[in-house]
């Protein structure tokens, strides 16, 4: 299978220009990007920096988002995280919530420095599991004026605790730290890192819903890009291990910021972002500017890339309301 458009899962319309770039991140790692930017526009632009899905890459949703804030007005940079995609790191497919919620404020650097964008006016926008990660770097990065979320997973939670914190017990965890580290002892004698495989295909007949949700997305030409790690092999397997004792989002309730997080009523993964909104805003001073908006009927990969329902209205109206 090769992707819709010529690596990517979506077009790019005439009245937007695409330029890759190159920035790095605090620990060196150079990142690669994919600036998104209205032709014709005075600048400088306000600027949104886009990553997600988790196990995607920016020829896919984060992509998608950008060509759409691009053709409203703002200079939107889709990136790779590190380690992941054409972006560096010398171990490929692995994930840490310390250096990827390091990565949006990476992207705040570049955005911040490269001409094209108003320093004062620029947000950033996390998808699926990168959504957890742009709250975690909202609570840290004074310079990010707005946040939004979609369809957000904190993959610290899912990994510690299971889906629907089903496996929250200290027995479960010890039990997938044992898998985990008696795999590591495995691929240091191999020089090689296991793959735990993308998304299942072929597709078992009784499959859940949300697994038939992503193969729809990943696994058929609506979504599949070369690159994208939930398409093809997967994450290495001991990637998750970091994720087991890293809880990210202990002070989300600090955020001064303001944050819209959407996620579809009908979504598995809906209970992210309702428990998280409400940590955020409990007891918090900073409440006020906090917005939780659940899209009716829609299940998770709705949010990647339907644009008849993504409210790409709503995230306009917030980012120009915060930036003014």
């Amino acid at each position: 299978m090769h992707s819709k458009y010529n690596g990517y899962s979506f077009p790019l319309r005439d009245a937007v220009q695409r330029k890759s770039v190159r920035f790095h991140n605090r620990y060196g790692i150079e990142l690669a990007g994919d600036l998104y930017l209205p032709k014709d526009a005075a600048q400088p632009l306000p600027a949104v920096a886009v990553a997600g899905p988790f196990g995607a890459v920016k020829e896919q949703c984060a992509g998608l988002y950008a060509e759409e804030l691009a053709s409203r007005g703002f200079a939107a940079l889709a990136f790779d995280p590190s380690f992941l995609g054409e972006s560096g790191g010398q171990v490929r497919n692995v994930a840490s919530p310390d250096i990827n919620t390091e990565d949006f404020s990476a992207a705040v650097d570049y955005l911040s420095t490269c001409g094209v964008a108003n320093p004062e006016q620029i947000g950033i926008l996390g998808i699926c599991g990168w959504g957890g990660m742009a709250l975690n770097a909202a609570a840290m990065d004074t310079r990010i004026k707005a946040t939004v979320t979609s369809t957000m997973y904190d993959m610290t939670r899912v990994n510690a605790k299971g889906y629907f914190d089903s496996a929250d017990s200290a027995d479960a965890r010890y039990e997938t730290k044992q898998a985990l580290n008696a795999q590591r002892t495995v691929d240091y004698q191999s020089g090689t890192y296991a793959r735990a495989g993308g998304v299942v295909d072929p597709l078992p007949e009784d499959a859940p819903f949300f697994v038939k949700d992503y193969y729809d997305y990943y696994k058929t030409q609506r979504g599949y890009t070369e690159r994208s790690l939930n398409s093809n092999e997967g994450w290495n397997t001991t990637s998750s291990l970091s994720f087991l004792n890293m809880p990210i989002l202990h002070y989300s309730n600090e955020i001064r910021s303001a944050v819209l997080m959407i996620h579809g009523e009908k979504a598995h993964s809906c209970y992210f972002s309702r428990d998280a909104f409400a940590h955020m805003v409990a007891g918090s001073p900073y409440a006020g500017n906090k917005e939780l908006l659940i899209i009716p009927g829609a299940v998770h990969t709705d949010l990647y890339d339907r644009k008849e329902i993504i409210p790409f209205d709503k995230i306009q109206q917030f980012f120009q309301e915060q930036f003014k």
